[in-house]
């Protein structure tokens, strides 16, 4: 493995070419076809840079370096947002980097999938301490296995399906059919994200590491550790060794402890999440520094919608504790897990009684956004006009148990 990263001082380009020419001058990539994986804009990362490093080091030995956007469920982009990802527009490809395309990844088309696997029933219940039992597809974009090598390149933050993000994770969910994202996502729900959140080894990641063993392709990993936009690390290697090193750096720059659980937190999710279903992730990442019978407040008033592609099955079943969803399974056994983790993610854990209907979450989660009002209220969430609140007022409040935490998204706030 090679690799740099600091806590104090981010590293420069000239570092990071550094520790792409060590790992990639002597791979025997001559005339190969070879597929890098990268994050949507969903995710803080220097693409641009680094799709520079790897054109100006293995550009002119290999036959392709085309490039698959890891979108999971999220909205394929358009070529506008593609060129501000990779720093380069279509036309400046065709012309500097003929022997690049730029593709996204289709979860919802049968076509674009092969199954080179299946996760047997036994192994899984094994993999998973016991929480799930059944056969699992490994469904998975088939544009792999046209390429001989394949290079993971992307960002390593504290996550709540995968405890932190990155590595094989860009496989699945990264590059997966609907199965074994529906599986990995209600899997983690069943454990939660407070026990999740921030942690390196859980049963998703024990899953993720499995199923990635049936991608029969020399696989490279370029784990990416940012704090802000601050590029603070880079490890090459496998998806193993190099997501650990960097989800160890993540650790100590992303995850903020606090001395006190606070009543009140005003999360304002980053200005890159363009709808809840990404922006949830303001309250997936201050849950734990959250009190009993505490509030979190989505502040974003550019968020208009629930989920393009989601949105009307969120709408249906709303937002809910996981004991809502397990204690009535059949009520819910047509919904994806994908949804059903979503909704118990953003709503945080709690009771429910299925004798008396009562649900009682653990906290409180109220949207200042431009969603109306009838709609939060469909989707069992609270609702404030976000015109009522002025964000200055909630500053150096933490006396007082309030606590503002501005591009809410990718930093953890836990409570020793």
């Amino acid at each position: 493995m090679f690799g740099k990263g600091s806590l104090s001082t981010p590293i420069t380009e000239t570092d990071a070419r550094q520790v792409i020419a060590q790992e990639f001058q002597n791979a025997a990539l001559d005339g190969k076809r070879v597929l890098v994986i990268i994050p949507d804009s969903t995710r803080t990362a220097p693409i641009p840079l680094l799709f520079r490093l790897l054109s100006a080091q293995i550009g002119a030995r290999v036959a392709r370096l085309d490039y698959l956007i890891a979108l999971g469920t999220h909205q394929p982009m358009s070529e506008a947002a593609i060129a501000k990802l990779v720093g380069v527009t279509s036309a400046e490809r065709a012309a500097q980097y003929p022997k690049s395309q730029v593709y996204n990844h289709a979860w919802d088309q049968p076509a674009a999938l092969t199954t080179p696997g299946v996760l047997a029933r036994q192994e899984l219940e094994q993999l998973t301490g016991g929480l799930f039992a059944q056969d699992t597809p490994v469904r998975i974009n088939k544009m792999v296995f046209d390429y001989d090598h394949l290079i993971i390149c992307g960002p390593v933050f504290p996550h709540e399906v995968v405890g932190f993000s990155g590595g094989a994770k860009y496989l699945f969910p990264g590059i997966a059919g609907a199965e074994i994202i529906d599986f990995t996502h209600w899997l983690a729900a069943l454990v939660t994200n407070r026990k999740t959140i921030g942690v390196k080894e859980t049963a998703v990641r024990r899953v993720i590491h499995r199923a990635a063993e049936f991608v029969n392709r020399p696989i490279t990993c370029i784990s990416l550790v940012m704090q802000g936009q601050a590029f603070h690390g880079i490890y090459t290697g496998n998806y193993v060794e190099s997501w650990s090193a960097a989800a160890d750096l993540s650790a100590q720059l992303n995850v903020i402890y606090t001395a006190q659980p606070f009543k009140r937190v005003l999360s304002m999710p980053s200005a890159m999440y363009d709808e809840l279903w990404t922006a949830g992730k303001a309250m997936y990442k201050t849950e734990p520094a959250i009190a009993d019978g505490g509030e979190v407040i989505i502040y974003a008033p550019n968020l208009k919608i629930v989920s393009l592609t989601h949105g009307h099955l969120i709408e249906r079943v709303g937002y809910h504790v996981q004991e809502y969803f397990t204690k009535q399974p059949e009520k819910f056994a047509d919904v994806p897990g994908s949804i059903k983790a979503h909704s118990t993610h953003v709503k945080g854990t709690g009771t429910f009684d299925p004798q008396t209907g009562i649900e009682t979450p653990r906290v409180t989660v109220t949207l200042a956004t431009s969603i109306p009002p009838e709609v939060c209220r469909r989707i069992n969430l609270g609702y404030v006009d976000y015109r009522t609140l002025n964000p200055a007022e909630w500053e150096n409040r933490e006396r007082e148990g309030i606590l503002v935490v501005p591009h809410a998204g990718e930093v953890l706030y836990r409570a020793r």
